[in-house]
């Protein structure tokens, strides 16, 4: 290290100021790890890349989750909201998913601020170029392009889009990780070369961005703001030291809808060979569940139109951007498509759409506290272990930066959530079992125990878990322990309270009785109520999940050693191949992966109690 950086030798070294980075930092440097991050560019923490949005379907439930622990995400939104709106609230409560509008530029500004401001946590602004390794070849730091050299007992990567990164307008190539930064080409050839992972290419996109004085407002359907108050953070104000801008109050605004139009699908049509996704010029893999414009066009030939979303990028800007129309056409072509549409005769553009591909590691080379199997002191987190969106990458974040300063102060178990305690374990049990073939989003559809796992109970689920990790605060849990003593008092109240031969808790369970059309019945907790109501209404569901659950943890407490042999009669090479390669962690992770049949569970079962008796009785 050179003589004039001062000699420190940090806990956890955070590569990467994306949603990852950040959340992996602060979760390190909240449980007391002393942590340094390290961006290419410390005026572009936690830019929202794509577009000014949190949450979602499945997305706002994880965002629940991440505050629930004790993560930054849903305070963040919270406090640079534009429009809130509760998602599917015509459906079942399971299926309720909060989504925020939020100001791009203040949302960057505040995680700035609170990285900042975070006691243990050091930020610095510069490329890594490769990693340190040990005697023992284990990850001891990095390398930047400066030739300096900082130290740690652990290391996050949280590159997102910046490994090899490439930017396509049309036929024409640019170098970067996103438009106006630089791509991290030399760490990229680091992890494939020096380390030898197993390293894929993968493709995702960005829309258009328009100024709103050149949109006709007059031909789009408005989409209001939801006016219940509600958000993502269950306490809003629990850490207290960071400011929220004073007494800034953001304007809420509406979004908008229009819709392509025929001449829209002829402009593609006609244009198609120019495009990079279809002119052979991208070789990753993009998401089926996120297309481009042009993708959109030649898959449902029988969908005449498609929705637009006109959507502000905050208050302290006019521009808009154009959710649904990603794009990798020409900038000439997106010219005329965006002004075929609806409202947008007259649209200026002020961002072009493009296409970017970068390079990930293959997920089955980590396990399921993020950490390399290989390298143990090294976890990835985002984007890099091939998943999309920002909630997916703040949430393994927070996962492998708690786990790193575990892991650097050997604080014990790292943190594993189960598939039946949160949608952030679905998404990572996924990651180390599933091939990936595109680029992994959460759906509802990916949870078994989604009846559970619901954005309005998260900090039931989890707080506690948390508070015992040292990263959720002693007035979140107060907070949690005050509801549930507040439920179950209601649930007593209720249960002696009878109304037409039966009690009051009972008639909860059926959908049509409504507690606030009886006045004469006691007032309660608004939020207990809540609770009681859809924990009765769900009830019996919930009890047959529970039942299905205890199945896969029977088997998923069948734990498989490392040193596990897998060549055993009974088994098919595809099996073997697979257990090999992705070196489940118990039964049930190994009953999870593609290609393994029910019979070679029972195989693996039998084989793994006989190790166990071997390891006890040497």
């Amino acid at each position: 290290m050179s003589a004039c950086i001062p000699p420190i030798e940090y806990d956890v070294i955070v590569v990467g100021g994306g949603h990852a980075g950040c959340e992996a930092a602060l979760a390190s440097a909240r449980v007391g790890a002393k942590t340094l991050a390290i961006t290419l560019n410390n005026d572009h923490l936690a830019q929202m890349s794509c577009n000014p949005c949190i949450g979602g379907v499945a997305k706002g439930q994880l965002v629940r989750e991440i505050d629930a622990l004790g993560g930054e995400m849903g305070r963040n939104a919270d406090a640079t909201t534009i429009q809130f709106r509760m998602l599917n609230e015509s459906m079942g409560s399971a299926a309720y998913s909060p989504r925020a509008q939020c100001d791009k530029a203040l949302y960057q500004k505040r995680m700035k601020m609170v990285m900042e401001l975070t006691p243990n946590l050091d930020i610095l602004q510069a490329e890594v170029t490769g990693l340190l390794l040990d005697e023992k070849k284990q990850v001891c730091g990095i390398r930047t392009s400066l030739n300096e050299e900082w130290r740690a007992k652990a290391v996050v990567l949280s590159t997102g889009t910046f490994l090899g990164g490439t930017l396509h307008y049309g036929l024409q190539q640019l170098p970067g990780g996103r438009a106006g930064d630089a791509a991290a080409l030399a760490l990229s050839r680091c992890l494939s070369e020096e380390l030898g992972l197993e390293v894929g290419r993968l493709k995702t996109g960005t829309p258009v961005r328009i100024l709103g004085k050149t949109i006709d407002f007059s031909e789009l359907t408005p989409q209001p703001a939801d006016t219940s108050g509600a958000g993502f953070s269950f306490g809003l104000m629990d850490r207290g030291e960071v400011p929220f801008f004073g007494t800034l109050e953001l304007e809420k605004r509406s979004c908008y809808l229009t819709h392509s139009t025929e001449a829209t699908r002829e402009i593609v049509l006609a244009n198609l060979k120019r495009s990079a996704m279809y002119s052979g010029v991208i070789k990753g893999i993009g998401t089926r569940y996120c297309p481009s414009f042009e993708d959109k066009i030649v898959r449902f030939t029988e969908h005449p139109c498609h929705h637009i979303f006109v959507e502000p990028e905050g208050d302290c800007t006019d521009e808009y951007y154009l959710n649904g129309l990603s794009t990798s056409m020409p900038i000439d072509v997106q010219w005329q498509m965006v002004r075929s549409l609806p409202g947008c005769a007259n649209a200026f553009i002020s961002r072009y759409a493009y296409a970017i591909e970068y390079d990930f590691v293959f997920p089955s080379q980590i396990d399921t506290s993020l950490a390399v199997r290989r390298y143990p002191s090294l976890f990835l987190a985002g984007q890099i272990n091939g998943t999309s969106g920002y909630e997916e990458a703040a949430g393994q974040g927070l996962m492998a930066g708690l786990n790193a300063a575990r892991f650097a102060g050997k604080m014990g178990e790292p943190l594993r959530l189960r598939r039946d305690q949160a949608y952030l374990g679905v998404m990572v049990d996924d990651l180390v079992t599933k091939d990936i073939v595109e680029p992994y989003r959460l759906f509802t559809s990916r949870a078994e125990y989604r009846l559970a796992l619901r954005q309005d109970n998260a900090d039931r689920r989890l707080t506690k878990l948390g508070y015992q990790y040292g990263l959720a605060t002693r007035t979140a849990l107060d907070r949690v322990e005050k509801l549930e003593a507040d439920i179950e008092e209601a649930r007593k109240t209720l249960g002696g309270i009878r109304m037409g031969g039966k009690s009051v808790l009972e008639l909860l369970t059926h959908p049509d009785f409504e507690y606030a059309e009886h006045p004469e019945l006691p007032p309660l907790d608004h939020r207990a109520l809540r609770q009681l109501t859809i924990d009765a209404r769900y009830a019996g569901y919930l009890a047959q999940q529970s039942e299905q659950a205890k199945v896969m943890l029977d088997l998923d407490s069948w734990k498989l050693p490392q040193d596990f042999n897998y060549d055993l009669p009974g088994l098919s090479i595809e099996a073997k191949q697979k257990l090999k390669k992705r070196q489940p962690e118990s039964l049930g992770q190994a009953a999870r992966i593609d290609g393994v049949t029910p019979a070679e569970i029972a195989i693996l079962q039998i084989h793994a109690k006989k190790h166990s008796a071997d390891t006890q009785n040497p």
